[in-house]
């Protein structure tokens, strides 16, 4: 049985006949999601608020115009940050195959998202050649085409190399060097190189700013100023953070909520 609290009982609607579902769930500030699973893939989307979702070695962070992809039976556990309006949804094995196979942010268009805010409205069952049901696959035809963003923290097994990037997640201002964890961790800098990017499949580099972006993103969604984000993540000025931020985004950090 899915190991979820009493408030948070898994909804028939993962389980049903239907080939795509619909749910419509508010949560309050920093409120979480225990551990589960469902035997359905899901999109979880949220209109309001910022995410943050784990599975057992790596943290999304889900803001706003991005989504969750999660693979059928994938245990995850979700963070609110801020008020969050999640709508969610669930898509059964047979439909889903030609569906991404791996958890990963996938940008949400216009079009999509009102293709979810539709798809939460349809009553099951729902015939394959209604209305309802060419809604359904014109959503799964758009759910395929979604892009892949860079939201992603992997978290190593290797004791050293965990070690390593717990204090970067906790600590996203360190400015110590590769060289300078090499140091501390007793090995030479081009072997720790090869052995970061053989756990994370990312140099050290692009880790420490993804964690960094994980950071801003969670912050911004809480109502922090531009500008205290980016010195308290390490940056010279604000300027240089939202450089970084448009690149990552195409959009500046404070565009990007809106």
């Amino acid at each position: 049985m899915d190991n979820l609290d009493p408030n948070h009982c898994p909804t028939p609607l993962d389980r049903g006949d239907c080939p795509v579902t619909g749910k419509a769930i508010d949560y309050p500030t920093d409120y979480r999601v225990p551990e589960h699973s469902h035997p359905t893939a899901q999109l979880i989307h949220a209109v309001q608020g910022v995410m943050v979702v784990a599975t057992g070695d790596s943290r999304w962070i889900v803001p706003p115009t991005r989504g969750l992809w999660m693979p059928a039976g994938m245990r995850h556990r979700l963070r609110m940050v801020g008020e969050v309006q999640v709508r969610t949804l669930y898509i059964r094995p047979d439909p889903s195959a030609q569906l991404p196979a791996e958890c990963c942010v996938v940008g949400v268009s216009p079009l999509l998202r009102e293709l979810i805010l539709a798809a939460i409205q349809v009553p099951c069952p729902y015939p394959d050649d209604s209305r309802d049901g060419r809604l359904m696959r014109l959503l799964l035809d758009e759910v395929a085409a979604l892009p892949s963003l860079p939201l992603h923290l992997p978290h190593p097994s290797d004791p050293a190399l965990a070690a390593l990037c717990t204090r970067l997640a906790d600590h996203p201002e360190d400015p110590a060097t590769l060289g300078e964890w090499a140091t501390r961790l007793g090995l030479d800098t081009k072997t720790l190189q090869r052995r970061f990017a053989r756990h994370t499949g990312m140099t050290f580099g692009q880790w420490r700013q993804q964690a960094r972006l994980i950071a801003a993103l969670e912050r911004l969604a809480s109502g922090a100023k531009v500008i205290d984000v980016a010195l308290d993540l390490g940056y010279n000025s604000p300027s240089a953070f939202a450089s970084m931020f448009k690149r990552q985004f195409g959009t500046t950090p404070s565009g990007y909520f809106r």
